[in-house]
């Protein structure tokens, strides 16, 4: 069995991986608190590979994952072929899911969040960095006790969280 520490980000890899690199720079950044532990670090999948091997690969990295980020942005929710495909194997693997709004919205954002995730145990927050940060530490114990309950549905932080953020 895989040691689970790694975080799975999925995102449209067309549109939006400028965010994706957003996040790496803010772990590399040594002054900033915001780390963690990357799953696209476990293999590199080739975007010339058959989908079989690169969805190999994906599941190896989702093996490797602790916890599940999906950056939503204008287009997320009409990707079927690994997106999709990525949501479906943090569902079935129980990871606490975390959806970044790349639009500001600090809640589910029922114009652009995937129909798949829109009522699934999840929390949704704005993209930056301290909230996101915040979800990484805090969310997998709040999921799961949130889901010992039988509870369901989005979540999302108060505004207080964001002001003791100073967001």
């Amino acid at each position: 069995m895989a040691y689970r520490n790694k975080t799975y980000v999925a995102f449209d890899g067309d549109k939006d991986i400028h965010y994706y690199n957003l996040m790496k720079a803010w772990k590399s950044h040594g002054g900033l608190e915001f780390n963690f532990h990357d799953a696209h670090d476990v293999n590199s999948a080739r975007d010339e590979s058959k989908e079989e091997s690169i969805k190999a690969q994906l599941a190896e990295r989702m093996r490797n994952s602790k916890i599940f980020v999906l950056l939503v942005g204008e287009s997320t929710r009409y990707l079927t072929k690994f997106v999709r495909w990525e949501m479906e194997q943090a569902l079935k693997r129980g990871l606490p899911i975390v959806v970044v709004n790349l639009n500001s919205a600090r809640k589910r954002d029922d114009e652009r969040c995937p129909p798949l995730l829109r009522d699934e145990l999840a929390i949704h927050v704005s993209f930056n960095m301290k909230i996101i940060a915040h979800a990484l530490d805090n969310w997998p114990a709040s999921e799961q006790k949130h889901r010992e309950n039988g509870d369901d549905g989005a979540y999302f932080y108060p505004e207080k969280v964001y002001e003791g953020l100073d967001l």
